[in-house]
């Protein structure tokens, strides 16, 4: 990545040499802020939703704060810093749960792909804007649009949009310090019947935020009953409705939420302990897919894996998901999923596990299983 601040050798994580770890966003945010004689050894800034650390890289001698809701990253932060010979703790990552309170000289803000989140985020950041803080946000055009300069002006202040730079916009936000009514509506919730009610409160960034989504239902409604299960994954467990469900379906099983999002598993202990009530525990645990879980002790793994990483499609983290599940079941383990039908998930997983069945599906939808032999 060439940039003013300098050249910079990066990675997605997980790794895709298919696909680069910045876009011409990141290079117009560099190139203007470079242009601009905005940075100074005393500038404290913010880089918020910079997903593989290119702009962190590049502004790790400012020792900046970047905010990030994904585990994956500050795994790309800190093998990026290593890369390129910075140490690795040079960044300070914040999950963007609780903010930080003071305020910044400037903030880069990248566009991300949830509109729930980025209200979330303006919201949250009113505290660390102060009368001369700068704050400019940066996408590929066609990830901004009116609704996205609405919620910039509504929240924070008036802004500006440059032109197109390599289909690539910034939007300039002058705070308006007499903005402060409102805050953010995240989490919310909603009910799930499922043999008992359920209350599902989510935070900002997930998925199927407004009610439970087609594919989960169809899982939940065949979610299988064993009293053989002792150790149960709900891997890449969003609010956690998968393991919320399966736990009283197998009340003798201990239970194992993992996701890459903070909000993600905070959501899902959230939700754990309203249905439990502290009569039941089970295990939170923030990873890349099922990274630290031993091999061989696990009975049942459920899944609703996503075909997305950002902006890009693919099925490279199913494709993972799947190979973990197969290294920490049992022998005798089962991994039920559920995916549409066009992603021919039954064909991976017959690859990896050597089988697979069709449990249940509609025009849209299959639940594979596939059994550890």
């Amino acid at each position: 990545m060439l940039t003013p601040q300098g050249e910079f050798e990066l990675q997605r994580v997980p790794h895709n040499p298919q696909l680069q770890a910045w876009d011409a966003a990141d290079l117009y945010l560099l190139k203007h802020i470079d242009e601009s004689r905005l940075l100074s050894r005393q500038c404290r800034i913010m880089l918020v939703n910079d997903s593989f650390a290119a702009l962190s890289v590049a502004l790790a001698d400012y020792s900046p704060t970047m905010v990030n809701d994904s585990f994956l990253a500050e795994q790309a932060l800190s093998k990026n810093l290593i890369f390129n010979g910075y140490a690795p703790d040079l960044v300070d990552f914040n999950t963007g749960i609780d903010l930080p309170r003071h305020e910044f000289d400037l903030i880069l803000i990248k566009i991300p792909k949830s509109i729930a989140l980025l209200e979330h985020q303006l919201y949250s950041l009113r505290s660390s804007i102060g009368f001369e803080t700068r704050v400019i946000a940066a996408g590929m055009t066609r990830s901004i649009h009116s609704s996205t300069l609405e919620l910039f002006e509504t929240i924070l202040g008036p802004t500006t949009t440059s032109l197109a730079w390599k289909k690539a916009r910034l939007i300039h936000v002058m705070r308006d310090q007499s903005l402060n009514q409102g805050q953010s509506p995240f989490p919310d919730c909603f009910v799930v019947e499922a043999g008992r009610e359920f209350t599902i409160c989510n935070h900002a960034n997930l998925f199927s935020r407004k009610g439970l989504d087609n594919g989960s239902r169809l899982l939940i409604e065949n979610i299988p009953i064993s009293e053989h299960y002792q150790k149960i994954v709900d891997l890449g467990c969003g609010n956690g409705i998968l393991g919320l469900i399966a736990a009283s379906l197998n009340p003798q099983a201990g239970l194992l939420f993992t996701d890459e999002s903070y909000s993600a598993i905070a959501s899902a202990q959230l939700n754990f302990k309203a249905a439990y009530t502290g009569n039941r525990e089970a295990d939170f645990r923030v990873t890349d897919c099922l990274q630290g879980v031993d091999e061989n002790s696990i009975d049942l793994v459920l899944n609703n894996p996503p075909f997305h990483q950002q902006h890009s499609l693919g099925d490279t983290i199913a494709w993972q998901m799947f190979v973990e599940a197969r290294r920490v079941l049992k022998t005798g383990g089962e991994l039920w999923l559920v995916g549409n039908r066009h992603l021919a998930y039954h064909a991976k997983l017959k690859k990896i596990f050597g089988n697979c069945t069709q449990v249940a599906g509609n025009r849209k939808f299959v639940v594979l299983k596939a059994l550890k032999r």
